[in-house]
Order: C-alpha cells, then sequence, then structure tokens
C-alpha cells in the first residue's frame, strides 16, 4: 500500500513538471514571437489621424473623425500634472523596465479570486503598448504579448518619450484622445495651463471615462479626483497644503460647445460600434486604413435632423431610425455634453409595451380587451400611482396601454411575473441591474434605465413579427487595401409569437390614434406609437421625454432630457411625439402591418364584460348593440360563450311595504324591460342600468303584483315574477312573502 502511495506521488508530480514545463514552453513561446514583432512606432508617433466611415452608398459621410488633432509635448506640461497619472496609473514609472512584476502577481491573485481577467496590473508602459500595438480582448496570451513589446519599447524610448506618447493617445471618454484634447474639452484650455486639481481630474478619469464622468457621474469623478490627490500628497509630490487646498475644491468644467454635435454624430457612433467589433481603439483603426462602411441613409438622417431642428429644443436630445427588417440603423443624432449612447435614461412608461403588455399577450395571459380594474392597489408593499391622482375603474387592456395608466400596468406585471417579464425584456434587448426586482419596473423604475438605441431596437421587434436582432451601425468593415475584415450579421432570435407581436402592435395603433401620441393621428401612415415621461421625484418637473413609433418598415425612436438632470419642460405626449410626426411626414413610407393567418375577428358580449368584466364571445342571437368585434390570436380565444338572448337569467326583486305602499328594489340591466302589473296598471322600466326602486301604492289588504321582464329587443325571451303584499299602516319587511311561477 505504501508503495503504490509513493508511485503515484511521484506520477502526480512528474505530470505536474510536465506541465509546468508545458506552459513555460507556450509562455516562451509566445513571449519570443512578441519580441521578434515590428513596433508600429508611426502608431507611437503619429499625433493626428482620420478614420473613414462611409454611409449605404459608399460615398464619404461629412463629418469630422479627426483623432488627436491636438499634441501635447511631454516639456509642456506642469510637473503636477505629469505627477498625477505617474501617481495613481504607475508609481515606479521611471524605475522600471516597462513591466512591475508585483503589480502583475497582485493582479493575477485579485483576478483569481473574482473567477475572471478583471485587472492587469499594467505599467503605463503596457497601457501604451495595449493602445497602440494589440487588440484590447484580455487574454493570457495578449497579456504576454503586452510584457514582450513593453520591454521591447523601454529599450528603445526615453521614459519621457514614452510618457508623452501615452499621455497624447490615452482615452478620456466623449470622443477625447489624448490629454490636449481632454483639456481642450473639458475645460476649454490648453493641457499646459492645467491646475492640479484638473489633471487630478483627469488622470482620476482614464481608469473607466463612463464611470468617473465629470458630466454624467459627477461625485464618483470628485472621489476619484481626490483619491488621485491623496496618492500624489502620499507619494509626496503634492504639500499637504496644496492637497488641502485642492481636495477642497469643486470640479469647474467649461465644456467646449463646439465639439457636441461630432461627440454624437452619426459616424462616432459608427467608430465606437467599430472599435468593439474589432478590439481594437479608434487611432489604430484610423492608422491601419481601416474603412468603415454603415447603414446610413442621407434622406433619412436629413430628415431626422431636420425634424429635430424644428422644436427648437433646449436640451440634450437623441433620436434614431432603425431600418427594422435589416436591423440597421440608418440615420442618427444626438446634442450633449456627453455621448448620449454611453448613457442610460429611465424609460418611463415606454418600458410597458416591453415589460409588461408584450409578455402578457405571449402568454395568453390577457387579450388587447382584457377588463383590468383601475384602483387604489397595494402589490408587495408598492403603492402605484396614476397621474393626477385619477382612477378609472375597469378599463381595458389597449385602453390602459394607449392611455398610458400606471395602476392596470402594475397589475399586469404582477400576473406575468417579475423574472418572467424581465427575461423576454432581456431577449429585446434591455439590460436590467441586479437591484430592479419591484414593480415599479412596470412604470420605468430601473436602477439604471436605457439609451435610446436599446429602446428602439426592442421596438423594432414588434414591427418584425417578434424577431429581435441587435440594431447595428456599422454594415462591413474593410482594410486599407479593401478586403473585408468584419460583416455584420443579424442574430435574429423569435421572443414573441408573431400573432403577439401584432396584438401589441394594434394596442399601440390606437395610442397613436386617440391615446397619448394622438399628435400621430393625422398622419396617412399605419403607425404604432408609445410615449414616456419621467417626472423628478417630488416634483411637477419632468426629467425625460420619450416617444417610440414604428411602421412595418422603420422604427423612430427620440429621447429629450439633459444627462446632468437639469429638469426640462417637454413631455412624451408633445415635443418628442411632434419630432416623430414631422420625421414620418417627410419620408416615404406607405409600410401596412400585416395581419398574421391565425388573427381573427370574434364579436363579444359587451354586457358581459360590462357587467361582470369577462371577455365572453357573442351567440348568434344577440343583438348587434350588444356586441363589439375584437380581434384575437386562434391560440387563445375565450372558451366561453355567451348565453344571452337565448334565455333569461332570473331577476332578484327585493320588496316591502311602506306607508301603504310597495317598494321593489331590484338591478336593472338596459337591454332588458321590466314591467310591473297590480289592479290593471302597469308600470314599465326600459333602458335603465343599475339599482331601480319601484314603489306602487297598496289599495287592498292583501294585494299581488305581477312582473313582466325580457330582452327589449326579443321580448319573446322572457321570465315572470308574483309578489305579494300586506297592506299595513307600519313599514313591513316582506323578505317571506314572495314566489316565483
Amino acid at each position: 500500500m505504501k508503495k503504490f502511495i509513493k508511485v503515484t506521488l511521484i506520477i502526480i508530480l512528474l505530470l505536474f513538471l510536465a506541465a509546468l514545463i508545458g506552459v513555460s514552453f507556450y509562455i516562451s513561446s509566445i513571449y519570443i514571437s512578441a519580441r521578434a514583432m515590428k513596433l508600429d512606432e508611426e502608431a507611437l508617433s503619429s499625433p493626428y489621424v482620420n478614420v473613414k466611415v462611409y454611409d449605404s452608398e459608399n460615398i464619404p459621410i461629412k463629418e469630422d473623425n479627426e483623432l488627436n488633432k491636438a499634441f501635447a509635448s511631454i516639456n509642456s506640461l506642469s510637473d503636477s500634472t505629469k505627477n498625477a497619472f505617474i501617481s495613481i496609473e504607475d508609481k515606479n514609472f521611471y524605475n522600471h523596465k516597462g513591466v512591475n512584476y508585483k503589480r502583475i502577481v497582485k493582479a493575477m491573485l485579485n483576478n483569481l479570486k473574482a473567477g475572471k481577467l478583471k485587472e492587469g496590473g499594467s505599467t503605463i508602459t503596457q497601457q501604451l503598448v495595449k493602445n497602440t500595438q494589440l487588440t484590447s480582448e484580455k487574454t493570457f496570451e495578449r497579456k504576454i504579448k503586452e510584457v514582450a513589446l513593453a520591454q521591447k519599447i523601454e529599450n528603445k524610448y526615453t521614459k519621457d518619450q514614452i510618457l508623452e506618447q501615452y499621455l497624447n493617445i490615452i482615452y478620456f471618454g466623449n470622443n477625447c484622445y489624448g490629454i490636449e484634447s481632454a483639456a481642450n474639452y473639458y475645460f476649454s484650455k490648453n493641457a499646459k495651463d492645467l491646475s492640479v486639481e484638473e489633471a487630478a481630474m483627469l488622470a482620476g478619469l482614464i481608469k473607466s471615462p463612463a464611470k468617473y464622468s465629470p458630466i454624467k457621474n459627477y461625485d464618483n469623478s470628485l472621489s476619484r479626483r481626490n483619491l488621485v490627490l491623496s496618492e500624489m500628497n502620499r507619494d509626496g509630490l503634492l504639500s499637504t497644503e496644496e492637497y488641502n487646498r485642492a481636495k477642497n475644491s469643486d470640479i469647474k468644467l467649461n465644456i467646449n460647445g463646439e465639439r457636441k454635435n461630432r461627440l454624437n454624430s452619426y459616424s462616432q457612433a459608427a467608430i465606437d460600434e467599430a472599435e468593439t467589433v474589432l478590439g481594437l481603439p479608434a487611432k489604430q483603426i484610423a492608422l491601419k486604413g481601416y474603412k468603415i462602411y454603415t447603414y446610413q441613409n442621407q434622406d433619412k438622417q436629413k430628415a431626422l435632423s431636420e425634424a429635430i431642428k424644428g422644436q427648437e429644443i433646449d436640451s440634450d436630445y437623441a433620436g434614431i431610425v432603425i431600418d427594422n427588417q435589416r436591423h440597421a440603423v440608418v440615420a442618427y443624432i444626438g446634442n450633449s455634453n456627453y455621448k448620449i449612447l454611453d448613457a442610460k435614461r429611465q424609460p418611463g412608461s415606454c418600458i410597458k409595451p416591453v415589460l409588461v403588455y408584450a409578455p402578457a399577450l405571449n402568454e395568453d395571459i390577457i387579450y388587447p380587451c382584457s377588463q383590468i380594474l383601475d384602483e387604489k392597489t397595494t402589490i408587495s408593499d408598492y403603492t402605484p400611482k396614476n397621474v393626477g391622482g385619477v382612477y378609472h375603474g375597469y378599463v381595458s387592456a389597449r385602453e390602459s396601454l394607449s392611455k398610458s395608466i400606471n395602476v392596470p400596468a402594475v397589475k399586469v406585471l404582477s400576473y406575468v411575473g417579475i423574472d418572467k417579464a424581465k427575461a423576454y425584456a432581456e431577449e429585446m434587448g434591455i439590460e436590467f441591474d441586479e437591484k430592479d426586482d419591484s414593480y415599479t419596473l412596470a412604470l420605468g423604475g430601473m436602477t439604471y434605465g436605457v439609451n435610446i438605441e436599446q429602446l428602439a431596437g426592442a421596438y423594432s421587434t414588434f414591427a418584425n413579427g417578434g424577431v429581435y436582432a441587435t440594431p447595428r451601425f456599422v454594415s462591413f468593415i474593410t482594410d486599407k487595401n479593401d478586403k473585408l475584415v468584419y460583416i455584420n450579421k443579424p442574430k435574429e432570435k423569435e421572443v414573441l409569437r408573431e400573432d403577439s407581436a401584432y396584438l401589441l402592435t394594434d394596442m399601440l395603433r390606437t395610442c397613436a390614434e386617440s391615446g397619448t401620441a394622438k399628435k400621430l393621428a393625422s398622419l396617412n401612415q399605419d403607425i404604432a406609437s408609445k410615449t414616456g415621461t419621467v417626472g423628478k421625484p417630488n416634483s411637477k418637473q419632468n426629467l425625460d421625454a420619450w416617444n417610440v413609433s414604428y411602421t412595418k418598415e422603420q422604427t423612430c425612436g427620440i429621447w429629450l432630457g439633459n444627462l446632468d438632470n437639469t429638469p426640462i419642460s417637454y413631455a412624451g405626449g408633445n415635443q418628442p411625439t411632434e419630432i416623430v410626426k414631422n420625421y414620418f411626414e417627410s419620408v416615404d413610407d406607405n409600410s401596412q402591418f400585416i395581419k398574421p393567418d391565425n388573427i381573427v375577428e370574434r364579436q363579444i358580449d359587451t354586457t358581459e364584460l360590462n357587467e361582470n368584466h369577462r371577455v365572453v364571445l357573442a351567440n348568434t342571437y344577440m343583438p348587434e348593440r350588444y356586441t363589439q368585434k375584437e380581434i384575437f390570436s386562434m391560440l387563445n380565444l375565450p372558451s366561453d360563450i355567451s348565453n344571452k338572448f337565448t334565455k333569461i337569467d332570473k331577476t332578484t326583486f327585493n320588496s316591502k311595504v311602506e306607508n301603504n305602499n310597495a317598494i321593489i328594489d331590484f338591478d336593472a340591466k338596459d337591454y332588458v324591460t321590466y314591467n310591473f302589473i297590480t289592479n290593471g296598471k302597469k308600470t314599465t322600466i326600459s333602458g335603465k342600468n343599475g339599482e331601480q326602486t319601484v314603489t306602487l301604492p297598496l289599495s287592498q289588504a292583501k294585494q299581488s303584483v305581477e312582473v313582466e321582464y325580457y330582452y327589449t329587443l326579443s321580448p319573446e325571451i322572457k321570465e315572470t315574477d308574483t309578489i305579494s303584499f300586506i297592506k299595513t299602516k307600519k313599514t313591513q319587511q316582506n323578505n317571506n312573502k314572495k314566489w316565483f311561477i
């Protein structure tokens, strides 16, 4: 037994050594191969490049796609500016040979704890390699290459040259590549004139330009800037007096407004997408001569731009148009100090079709005509409120959606279930935070929200018969020799049944005809629409206004708001809907929604709908005035058929004697005629609905009242009752004196 254990341990040891040798050989081969690679010196030194972007006709898009137009020499920068980046990014920059092995080991341990490649332990030199020589993918092989090339750069360039190259290529968010560009955008000044607190803010920004944006996430940016200042003070590069002064100052931005349109242009969105699909930063895309071919349609781009200009909007805004069948963004425009597609906003009621009503229809939980009680209610400690505190009683799902009534939306979400509803929305491109688990979701209450591309993309699912694919700006990309390196192949998936998508579309048609988007009613187009307005908490002011509308051919989404959360004076049913209207008026779109074969029209019994709030099919005997036509999926037809006008239900008559009068109370139906006959006289009640009271004088000690009631339009279908009374001077309840014939 001992011998067996000994042999086993030896085998394990040999296997371990073999694996170690294999890994070492693998690492060595990659390292040697990387050391043999030729440095792309143009990428390291070129301060100015231009990305080539083309529209759907292969014509260059006439927008400014220049990168690193501005350049800052290392000698022009203050010591405090250089020290800010060194303290937070690479304290031992002037001492190492391109790689800090202690940082790499620490990063590896943190990655093991996290279970993924979360940290890289990169030095400034390694970051320079990552941004100029390699793709941005997080793999072990790329990390080895990064180390080898960093050492190669250290052997070729001085430390100041490396720092200069780094500061002129690093990304600061908002399309700012290089410190000169960032200083000009955020502070409207040259990099050489940055104060210590301004330099610290920029140094803190590069770790995550979105998370630490001083425009969108001011508190995060301030905290990160103060961390940089603290590190500078700890490193002896900033006096305690300077540190205290700087950390107690606000971040005072002076945004260069001239760059706003470029920041949110169609071509910039395409460049950002190309960075993702190629795994390369924009500067490398430009230096390698890649050409980006997009789906942009110049006519629709112009129409969208003119539609927005016609409203004279004084807030941030964005508009997008998606070709539904191709899942292609054919027009996009935005205006803000921040990249709008990098931001997320609360969608308000625009989330209702995606998260609430589409899943409910697809799960066969509701019909468009289903009645839902709109009342004050509490569900799982959440009490939703309607706009203006007005409640409408029973309303149809169609009306609830088209008029954007809140309480029914929350109730329907509870019928579907939050997890199931979120799963549907996620299949349509909507992203949720783990904290998004309450019924506030039905009204758009998300931790982070959505951007206009995601929301419009989700709506395009309905136009496509329930099929979704991520909308894209980029059609294909070629290298400088016109060789194809990327082509967009939409990955379609069926999220909803075709019949469910059509039913929802028909409900949103009502919204465009008579609901919150009724400004679109004058369009001579087959269009579906939904609006959304997000109010500022505890205020009558608004923060976001949305409209997303679609035809069979295209989806148009509009957002108005301010990314710094300055209130706006707009609501979804007003300016955003006007912009959508202006857009569709100026484009040629005569497309029609196609009704699937399994969508059918059926007559339902409106008396049952109004009295008992049940959807039942009308029988062939029902007069037309008591029916209404509704559409259904053949996969989810009402199972019950009304028995009205085939027989008449018994009516309960409550009777009593009061002051020698016979008092009869009953619940009347407006489609039934009631005759009360006594002493040869007839009293008739017809066309009345609800609680009714009949008073008849008693002339005899014992007297009977004959009651005859029948369908007004079908008198042959009738019932009769006899009610007996005993005349008395006192009020007498006559609960036991009742016979039915």
